[in-house]
């Protein structure tokens, strides 16, 4: 293979290795505040852009709390199922809202959170489940930047003209994203929309009982 391919190659790798937590790292005992934060740190500290940038604060989790995001702590102390949605949180929010954070983890924090009957999965076998998903997606990934790269390689040559191959790499990148993005924030609202006939449904019953009052 070219040498210059196999660079290119080599970087898109170095590129997409971000640290992402491994099931069996998530602690089994309750942690308070500042072990989750160091924790945090630890595991993906790797992932940040430069030394300023924080990986999570305890303003963040108190904020989480608030909005919504997060069940509140018992004793001060926190879960593992608190820390997988932490997890979750860390990415989602580089592109998602909070409320539409919010709103795809309702059924989640419903549901999964304190799941105790043998038939429903709890919030680490999920966690499990798609941490099993991303890795064979990590591969197809490689392959999309790389696909991307060497389109832009079609109109600009990266030696002769370095920025105009970058701005068309990144563009057809962004490009990507933003298509994606549209289809995350559909799915989204199809979750809000089931969620707003449930509670529809459920008041159904209330307003015939006060109509015959």
């Amino acid at each position: 293979m070219d040498s210059r391919l196999e660079a290119i190659k080599k970087q898109i790798r170095e590129w997409i290795r971000l640290d992402y937590i491994v099931p069996e790292d998530i602690p089994d005992i309750e942690l308070y505040m500042d072990q989750i934060t160091t924790f945090m740190d630890q595991q993906l500290g790797s992932n940040k852009r430069s030394e300023e940038d924080k990986i999570l604060t305890k303003t963040m989790i108190n904020n989480y709390t608030k909005n919504d995001l997060l069940p509140p702590p018992v004793k001060k102390k926190y879960s593992k199922n608190h820390i997988i949605l932490l997890i979750y949180i860390y990415y989602l929010k580089n592109f998602l809202s909070i409320n539409d954070i919010k709103m795809l983890f309702a059924p989640m924090i419903e549901k999964y959170f304190d799941a105790s009957k043998q038939d429903t999965p709890n919030l680490f076998s999920i966690y499990s489940d798609i941490y099993d998903l991303e890795k064979i997606e990590s591969s197809y990934i490689e392959k999309s930047l790389y696909s991307a790269h060497r389109l832009a390689d079609t109109k600009f040559d990266a030696k002769e003209e370095p920025y105009l191959h970058a701005l068309a790499y990144i563009s057809i990148l962004s490009y990507d994203i933003y298509a994606k993005k549209q289809l995350i924030e559909t799915l989204i609202d199809s979750i809000r929309t089931d969620a707003d006939k449930r509670i529809k449904a459920a008041e159904e019953p209330r307003k015939e009982k006060k109509k015959e009052t």
